[in-house]
């Protein structure tokens, strides 16, 4: 499988950006997809992950990031509403195998994004 990453960019604090992440490969809907960020001087963290009937989200982002599937599209969204500068980071897609995300067991990484948010 592999992850394509886009979406990212520059916003204004208070704005809202889409990230997307395209899946090549047939086994798409049989992974649980997550959105895994890593701000400078940090650890990498999860933001949300899906899979066919669960979500999982950073208790400290529930209720301003909405993470989504298309398994007919091969694609995952990450809905981001009222950004904070807090939350610049590259944004990674992932391939796992649960919606509990553990840095050793993901199966497969995106090449990141990178959202920029100003204050």
């Amino acid at each position: 499988v592999q992850l394509q990453a886009s979406g990212g960019g520059l916003v204004q604090a208070g704005g809202s950006l889409r990230l997307s992440c395209a899946a090549s490969g047939r086994t798409f809907s049989s992974y649980a997809m997550g959105w895994i960020r890593q701000a400078p001087g940090k650890q990498r963290e999860l933001v949300a992950a899906i899979s066919r009937r669960d979500t999982n989200y950073a208790d400290s982002l529930k209720g301003r990031f909405t993470i989504a599937r298309d398994n007919a599209k091969n694609t995952v969204y990450l809905q981001m509403n009222n950004l904070k500068p807090e939350d610049t980071a590259v944004y990674y897609c992932a391939a796992m195998g649960t919606i509990y995300y553990n840095p050793d067991r993901v199966d497969y990484w995106g090449q990141g994004t990178q959202v920029t948010v100003s204050s």
